[in-house]
This record gives structure tokens, sequence and C-alpha cells, in this order.
């Protein structure tokens, strides 16, 4: 946990005014789960991801997503070598702990759709040889949602589904924008402070212990109670998937775990409820209309009663 503390220190120092979207990744690295971050350009995604993984001691990988980039550019291929006068096999870039998927919408969908597996399997396949992919793996990945008309495909559900977390940055406000212009003029000092402060066994430890928080049956019943909740609401279409309902167990976990508790409380699963939930719904066309995924949730969590009497 000392080293859990620390990564979140660095963080906080260098991506300023993000402590919300800093627990929600290291939450999707406790528990294995993949990240989407959604913003307009300039505002530090990239430059939030290069800093989460530049704490860790692990492998990471970069691929800059655009339309020409091909499947195989992702999970690797196999090659004929002259020399040997025969076919090798090369992983991809997915040989990694820490993905960054940079602007994936830009990626066609056959592309995007490489990435399924790797994600929900933790392996990739290469011309029928499956390779495990290392532990941990993880993806972030990025894209504008100014430009969804000009030449992006949008990530279908299926593949939205595969994401723990999608966290919406918005503007910074004024005192931590004057932060930025003043401690990040220089393009390269604040880099050289990146400083790997766990190691890939951290990580995989602080998982199995992630693992140990107490989940009470009133959490669970409350967490099917939302979910199910979701799929009853006038203004969806799709509601939350039983995928969706394990996913708000484990960040759940992850929230504890991050805050020292052994035991997951209601105030947990309300805090992780949005990043996890949001991008899963598929609201009817009036739906759409009159309301956002956001305040249909807000609406939902109101309606339901908390099991605050067990805590």
């Amino acid at each position: 946990m000392e080293n859990l503390t620390q990564v979140k220190a660095q963080l906080n120092r260098l991506v300023v005014g993000r402590e919300k979207e800093i627990d929600f990744m290291l939450i999707a690295l406790i528990q294995g789960g993949h990240v989407l971050l959604e913003s307009v350009p300039g505002s530090g995604k990239t430059w939030m991801a290069k800093a989460f993984a530049g704490s860790f001691a692990g492998q990471f990988q970069r691929i800059q997503f655009t339309p020409d980039v091909l499947p195989s550019d992702v999970t690797g291929i196999r090659f004929f070598n002259p020399k040997t006068q025969e076919f090798e096999l090369r992983a991809g870039p997915v040989q990694t702990n820490l993905l960054l998927a940079d602007e994936i919408n830009r990626a066609t969908p056959r592309t995007q759709s490489s990435l399924l597996e790797s994600m929900e399997e933790k392996q990739a396949t290469i011309d029928g040889d499956t390779l495990q992919l290392p532990n941990p793996f993880i993806v972030i990945a990025t894209q504008n949602p100014v430009e969804s008309q000009q030449g992006t495909f949008p990530l279908p559900a299926a593949q939205l589904d595969r994401f723990l977390f999608r966290l919406e940055i918005g503007y910074p406000t004024y005192e931590e924008e004057l932060s930025i212009i003043r401690n990040f003029r220089d393009n390269v000092s604040h880099k050289k402070e990146i400083l790997p402060v766990a190691s890939v066994k951290d990580v995989q430890q602080w998982h199995l212990d992630a693992g140990q928080v107490a989940v009470h049956e009133d959490i669970e019943t409350y967490i099917l109670s939302l979910v199910r909740a979701t799929r009853e609401h006038p203004s969806i279409e799709l509601g939350l998937s039983s995928r969706a309902a394990l996913a708000l167990v484990h960040a759940a976990q992850g929230k504890a775990f991050l805050e020292g508790r052994d035991f997951v409380t209601p105030d947990d699963v309300k805090y992780i409820l949005e990043p996890v939930a949001v991008h899963r719904l598929l609201l009817t066309a009036e739906g759409m209309l009159v309301q956002e995924s956001a305040a249909i949730l807000q609406e939902i969590v109101n309606s339901l009663s908390s099991p605050v009497e067990a805590f």
C-alpha cells in the first residue's frame, strides 16, 4: 500500500487537477480493467496516460491509430525470414503491460475489433497461434468526441462494454490552468520527473489483495437492483449487462482497497457507478431528446434505497 500511495502522489503532482480520474485509472490497474479517456484535443489525455505508465516498472507500448493501421499492426504477424527460410512469429504492441491506444476511433472497425480478444481474454491469436499477454495487461484508449463525423469510426457497443471506465475529461479550473502554464513551460524537465515507483509484482499483489475485499450480500443486492433498474427504465433501450454488474463489483472493491478498507460500502458503489455504466447504456430515441445517461443513472440511484443500515 505504501507504493500505491507514492504512485498516487506522483501522479497528482504530474497531472494537475485530475485527482478523481487518477483514482479511477489506479482502480482499473488494480483490477485489470481498461479505461477510455474522452475529451477535446489538448486536454492532456496522452500525457496523463504516459505519466501513469511511467510510474510503473512495466512494459509500455503506444499505438497512434489512423485509418490505415491494420489488425496485424496491433496483434502481430507471421513473416517469412529469408535468412532462415522459415516463417517466424513477431508479436505486436499488445504484448505489453500497458497499451496506449491513442485516438482509437480513427481506426477502422476491423482494426478496432482486433483488440477485443486481447481486452477480454488477455490473449492474442496470430495465424492460429494464441499468445498469452503479460500480467497485468490494461488498455488506456483515447478519443476526441468533437471529431465524431470527420473520418472516425465510433466504437460499437460490444467494444465499449470491454472498458471498465469511460472518463470524460473537462476543462481545468482557472487556478489549475494557471498552475499548468507556470509549471509546465519547460517541455523537458517535467518529463524527467516520471519515475517508476511500483513494480509489476506490486501491481499483481494489489490485484490479489483487492480480490479479498469483502462484498456484503446487501451490497450485491444493491448492485443488482441498480443493474435491473436500467433495464426497466422507459428511456433506456439497452440496459446494463451481467458483465457490467461484475464490473461494478470489481470497481467498488478497487475503490475500497484504494482507501485502505477491506469491505465495500454503498458509497463506493455510487462513486464508481457513472464511469462504469454511462458508456454501456443505449437510450431510446425519445430518451436522447430529453435526458442524458448520467442524469438517468442519478435518477435511478435516487429511486433506490441504499443499504446504509448494514454499515
